[in-house]
């Protein structure tokens, strides 16, 4: 909380629009909204976009959505705020991704466009969002419960009247079960279906159509002949009521929703767990050397912290005391808790499990490696994948669709049997359903990206699901990705006459600009030697898979600056070597000045990678752009026979095409460094290790753990994700293609209609839900 400023509560944003123009609770409401104008406050729901200024992208989870066609409509009153470049909705995770200039819009602008649409909007992060959901599915439980209790005390009045024999019933008892029906579904229409009735009746003042108007059509149609029945057993509705067909199929389809609530809530816990998983606040210490308590958000880089176990690491930084082990599940998919020393890293959002700690800030906010997964995982809910979009597309027209059918089949029948014509109309209302349609392709790569995530890897974009499950060439990178990210310095060959801590130092000046893990070694060997760190580089050039330059001088020298390069052969004009090791040079003006000889260690399950995308039939290549024979001895130790060495990223780039050329589906594995243009040009790639920052990699799936055989794992999870993605979409299709002729020539019950609703969009979540398993994924062996 910042002082002097009333703390912001989201939970003050939960009221819909028709409360907002209450006083005071209205002005309560706006003033609320208008916290979120304070730019101090945007980073907690935003982050500005760096390739174009002055906008920001903002991430809100969205309330009192149902379907595709409630996304639509989201997205069109978003759009239609002048200020908004762009608004995504997705009807799976209901989350929106909303694009927004700042000159021309304030967040509450488009905060209350959203709620006149009649929906809510609320930050991504919100705290309270888990005690809302829990809320809502109570409510839902009520709801439900209330249905399925009259429902069953309908079903009992209405037995006798389906089992007697002529003679069997007088007319008043079965004028007595009737009017005891009417009453036992006055709680269901006035309490079960008020969510069906008040969005139907938000689509009409917004002259608009979604999931819930044909629903509520058809309730209501239901009802009001049954009660015309009731109230007038001789007139033109009097042959027969259908309060047990109304209370029934309000009860199946309250029960689907609430599935289905409670799976969404499964499926989202994963996002929402790593979201809320900073504290509010921690303990810094002051300059008289006693702790305060302060919120996380006014920490600052240098600030020394203390914290306690079972609290979370609120920023990037290393550890200054203690000793304790660190859990880095949500992270990185490392399982087993990892041990931290003074001197070791420890990063933003792992536990610290057993001991106090104190530890140096270094990262705070969007810095922090902990808010570049939490910004991938939050545009990867928004995306839609082209499917997903086709489905969207077309929930409006079909649902038009609906109901002009529904008026036709009533029509029809009206000549023949005027009741039987409306229940009619009901069956065909309620019995199609774009639900399980639009379900079928975000409910499944959601799931998926889930499971993904828990390992450690992250997915940019939903779509890449499909790219990947038809891959069937894959490329590696050898440093980084083959091999471990650390390198140890084995061996310095200088120049004679020059001191070998001299050169270190004048390399370390270059490799400190570079992320690249022979530079990172440099660096570290340069610092455990204690090399004096007086060498300054200016004018930093880095070329990707080349090496790095730059003008060089010792600071305070009067002498000029002169030009040095660090990097292969090639690049540094360096003497041939044998090859043996894997070395990189530096050179200046005058030729050579040294060479540094690195010792790099191969994944422990490199070679069972390699073996398990053969047995999935993809083809495995090698290409990197270290020396012939040092590349040629890690593909023998992981048996890869399709090798390259000595390949500049042109030359990567030229063998992606000529694959491409030729029909194949090409895959690239690097470590997102130097491989920007072929992980940018290949149908789908990962970016390996936690060398790059997450914000600049160029890669569709970003695995930050150090196992390799997740690359195997998420190439036969997209196998199954496409699978289950056709099996939805066959499923809605048939569903509707077979359910909507048969309600339409009056061969489904409305009961069985509601059924038929609530189970078509369940099983799609369901059949979805198999990609979380936390179990092993299956390997073709």
């Amino acid at each position: 909380m910042i002082p002097g400023r009333p703390e912001f509560d989201p939970l003050q944003l939960s009221t819909t629009p028709a409360a907002a123009e209450d006083e005071p609770h209205g002005q309560d409401t706006r003033a609320t909204l208008s916290l979120l104008d304070d730019e101090q406050e945007w980073t907690a729901f935003s982050r500005p976009r760096a390739q174009q200024p002055g906008c920001w992208e903002s991430n809100v989870v969205i309330e009192g959505m149902h379907c595709a066609a409630c996304a639509l409509s989201i997205e069109d009153a978003l759009k239609g705020v002048p200020g908004v470049l762009s608004a995504e909705v997705s009807a799976g995770s209901h989350r929106a991704k909303v694009v927004w200039e700042a000159q021309a819009v304030a967040p509450s602008g488009w905060i209350q466009a959203v709620q006149k649409a009649g929906y809510r909007a609320l930050p991504a992060n919100d705290a309270f969002a888990r005690e809302r959901r829990l809320a809502e599915s109570r409510r839902a439980l009520w709801r439900m419960m209330v249905a399925g209790l009259c429902m069953m005390q309908v079903m009992m009045y209405a037995y006798p009247a389906y089992v007697a024999r002529p003679g069997d019933l007088t007319q008043e008892m079965e004028q007595l079960l009737r009017w005891a029906s009417w009453v036992l579904s006055l709680p269901v229409i006035l309490f079960s279906c008020g969510p069906f009735f008040g969005n139907a009746w938000r689509d009409v003042l917004h002259r608009r159509v979604s999931m819930d108007l044909p629903v509520a059509l058809g309730m209501l149609i239901t009802f009001l002949v049954s009660t015309a029945g009731t109230f007038d057993p001789a007139g033109i509705f009097g042959h027969e009521v259908y309060f047990d067909s109304l209370t029934m199929f309000v009860f199946f389809l309250l029960a689907g929703r609430w599935f289905e609530l409670r799976l969404r809530d499964k499926t989202a816990g994963s996002l929402e767990a790593l979201m809320n998983r900073l504290p509010d606040s921690v303990s810094r210490l002051k300059s008289d050397g006693q702790f305060e308590r302060v919120p996380v958000r006014r920490l600052h880089p240098g600030d020394v912290i203390r914290v306690l176990p079972g609290e979370a690491f609120p920023a990037d930084g290393v550890l200054l005391q203690g000793r304790t082990a660190v859990d880095e599940a949500l992270l990185t998919g490392e399982s087993q808790p990892l041990t931290r020393n003074v001197g070791d890293e420890v990063i933003s959002g792992s536990h610290n499990l057993s001991a106090v700690v104190q530890m140096r800030v270094d990262r705070v906010g969007e810095q922090t490696r902990f808010a570049q997964i939490v910004n991938l995982m939050e545009s990867a809910a928004t995306t839609k994948p082209p499917l997903a979009r086709l489905a969207d597309t077309i929930a409006k027209p079909f649902l038009m669709g609906v109901l002009l059918a529904a008026g036709l089949a009533c029509g029809y029948w009206w000549q023949t049997d005027p009741e039987r014509a409306l229940m009619v109309a009901v069956s065909v209302l309620v019995v199609t359903c774009p639900c399980a349609l639009s379900l079928a392709t975000p409910a499944a790569m959601l799931s998926a990206a889930g499971a993904l995530a828990r390992r450690g890897v992250l997915v940019r974009r939903l779509d890449a699901f499909e790219s990947l499950a038809a891959v069937d060439t894959v490329m590696f990178d050898k440093t980084g990705t083959l091999t471990r990210d650390a390198m140890v310095l084995t061996s310095i060959q200088v120049r004679p006459g020059l001191p070998e801590q001299q050169v270190l130092a004048m390399a370390a000046a270059l490799a400190q600009h570079s992320l690249h893990p022979v530079s990172r070694a440099i660096v570290v060997a340069a610092n455990l030697a204690e090399v004096p760190g007086n060498w300054r580089a200016d004018q930093v050039t880095e070329q990707a898979g080349q090496g790095i330059s730059a003008r060089v001088a010792l600071a305070g020298d009067t002498e000029p600056d002169r030009l040095l390069r660090l990097g292969s052969g090639d690049f540094c004009g360096a003497p041939p070597t044998d090859g043996s090791a894997l070395q990189v040079h530096l050179s200046d003006d005058r030729g050579w000045l040294a060479s540094f000889g690195f010792l790099e260690e191969i994944r422990p399950d490199a070679t069972e990678t390699v073996s398990a995308l053969r047995r999935a039939g993809i083809s495995v290549h090698l290409l990197s752009g270290d020396a012939r024979e040092a590349v040629q001895r890690v593909a023998e130790k992981v048996r890869i026979s399709a090798v390259k060495g000595q390949c500049s990223p042109q030359d990567k780039l030229d063998f992606l095409r000529d694959a491409q050329r030729q029909g194949s589906k090409v895959a690239v594995i690097g470590d997102g460094l130097n491989d920007g243009p072929v992980l940018a040009g290949a149908h789908v790639s990962f970016a390996f290790g936690q060398a790059v920052p997450l914000a600049q990699a160029q890669a569709d799936f970003l695995v930050s753990g150090g196992r390799l055989m997740n690359v195997v794992d998420a190439l036969l999870l997209s196998r199954r994700t496409l699978f289950i993605v056709r099996q939805n979409l066959w499923w809605a299709a048939i569903y509707n293609a077979v359910c909507v002729p048969l309600a339409i020539f009056g061969m489904l019950p409305a009961w069985l209609a509601g059924l038929g609703m609530a189970s078509s969009s369940l099983l799609v979540v369901l059949n979805a839900l198999r990609l979380s398993k936390d179990a092993q994924f299956e390997r073709k062996t």
